[in-house]
């Protein structure tokens, strides 16, 4: 069954029907990352909210929440879990990493049909090509007026080097209009690979609470 990433007192209801509160007191509570809308487009009435964590030297938690009228959205159903290109044509949340001084980035795309895409590019949009990873368990939750998608990715290198991250998410609402959320939007028009994007910095690693 899909893994779910809940914050505290979090009560779901999961894709297998069953519902339940969980407390995840291993970890550190994550950093809280709230997106905006691109500035002047026609957005449905929510927010979206990222939660990004250590679980390990080069491990990530990835947890996307969407809350509001989330009812409207067209969420991608339940399929085969694969690497998938063209996620980013429907709803996808979007996570990109960038070693600190350096030019090249990675971008994973995740739906919440357990689709994924991990891609490596050497510089902007350049020389982008298949990003080798395991493939990442997705898992999403929801509740009235509460949607989320998330997951555990594993990227080697995390542990040598400072690294910023870029967060954001293509919404398509079920009338097929398409609304573009990001931290910020440096650009006149969106774009995620905008390198002035990347201004999350990843949080350390700290051990598991004993």
């Amino acid at each position: 069954s899909p893994v779910l990433f809940l914050s505290r007192g979090d009560e779901v209801q999961a894709s297998t029907g069953s519902t339940r509160t969980e407390l995840d007191l291993e970890y550190p509570l994550p950093a809280k990352h709230m997106l905006k809308p691109f500035p002047g487009q026609a957005a449905p009435n929510i927010d979206i909210a990222v939660e990004v964590s250590r679980t390990g030297l080069e491990t990530l938690r990835l947890r996307f929440v969407v809350s509001g009228e989330v009812d409207g959205i067209a969420r991608p159903s339940l399929a085969e879990p694969r690497r998938q290109d063209g996620l980013w044509q429907h709803t996808c949340f979007e996570f990109f990493l960038k070693e600190d001084g350096e030019r090249s980035y990675v971008e994973i795309n995740l739906s919440s049909s357990g689709e994924w895409a991990a891609y490596q590019f050497d510089d902007y949009r350049a020389g982008m090509r298949d990003l080798p990873m395991e493939e990442p368990t997705i898992g999403t939750a929801g509740i009235p007026g509460m949607w989320s998608v998330g997951t555990d990715v594993k990227i080697a290198r995390l542990s040598t080097a400072d690294w910023n991250a870029a967060l954001s998410a293509v919404i398509e609402e079920r009338d097929g209009r398409k609304s573009y959320w990001a931290l910020t939007h440096p650009a006149a028009k969106p774009d995620f690979h905008h390198p002035d994007s990347f201004i999350c910095e990843l949080p350390p690693f700290s051990s598991p609470r004993t």
